[in-house]
């Protein structure tokens, strides 16, 4: 009896390292603390440059257990599609096997709003290079592939209001886009409240109704309650 009471004990000091993969960078934090540390990623980044970056990145920190936020669909732990803004190979890629650790991999959208997510029910809106955007309803994570939906003139949500559209239209146009597709989402979804992150919400002076203003820090922070959080169902 002592020794299950030992080994329940001892689950919460499992060190997670938490990957957030995006666009431009690979950053990583573990829960035993210290300050965020990020390399270069790019159009071309194939999962194999991301292990080779994120092992050298994590020299001399020690870490059990592995929670990444993929920019994609995942499934069954695993990439189920190449990211649009990454290189190839992401589909089906085995990490554990490769880093030698347990890993749990989810959407960086999601691991966002888990890390974000303060009870109800939450949708989760990512400004960056694309459009990234999940639910947490009760505890219980929801990926959502909402960028490529069909908005206007035959285009999508992401070609308004992600990167490619902050460049063609402009700040004043994109805010005004920006605006709207949270709305809609907002009257779709019937969130409790909306947590718009993201590298582009510092664009945004005034934020929607039913909205707050995310960090991206907090991606690591649902990393850590991926393996942490026993209520969490993803």
């Amino acid at each position: 009896m002592a020794k299950a009471v030992k080994q329940a004990a001892a689950g919460p000091e499992q060190i997670v390292l938490a990957i957030d993969i995006g666009g431009s960078h690979v950053k990583i934090l573990t829960s035993a603390g210290g300050t965020e540390r990020r390399d270069d990623s790019g159009p071309d980044l194939t999962p194999q440059q991301m292990i080779d970056k994120v092992k050298k990145l994590a020299e001399g920190l020690p870490y059990d257990v592995i929670s990444m936020g993929y920019p994609g669909p995942v499934r069954h732990n695993k990439p189920v599609l190449d990211p649009m803004n990454l290189g190839k190979g992401w589909a089906g890629f085995d990490f554990a096997a490769q880093f030698g650790k347990p890993v749990k991999v989810v959407n960086d959208a999601l691991m966002q709003a888990i890390g974000s997510y303060e009870g109800g029910r939450m949708l989760f809106l990512g400004l960056g290079t694309g459009l990234g955007a999940a639910m947490v309803f009760d505890n219980v994570g929801q990926p959502m592939e909402l960028a490529h939906l069909p908005y206007r003139k035959g285009r999508s949500f992401e070609d308004y209001v992600g990167e490619r559209g902050l460049e063609k239209h402009g700040k004043k146009k994109w805010r005004k886009y920006v605006f709207d597709v949270v709305n809609r989402l907002r009257a779709a979804l019937q969130p409790d409240y909306v947590i718009i992150g993201g590298g582009n919400v510092d664009k945004l002076d005034e934020l929607p109704a039913e909205s707050r203003r995310g960090d991206n820090t907090r991606a690591f922070e649902g990393g850590f309650r991926l393996w942490r959080d026993k209520a969490l169902i993803v």
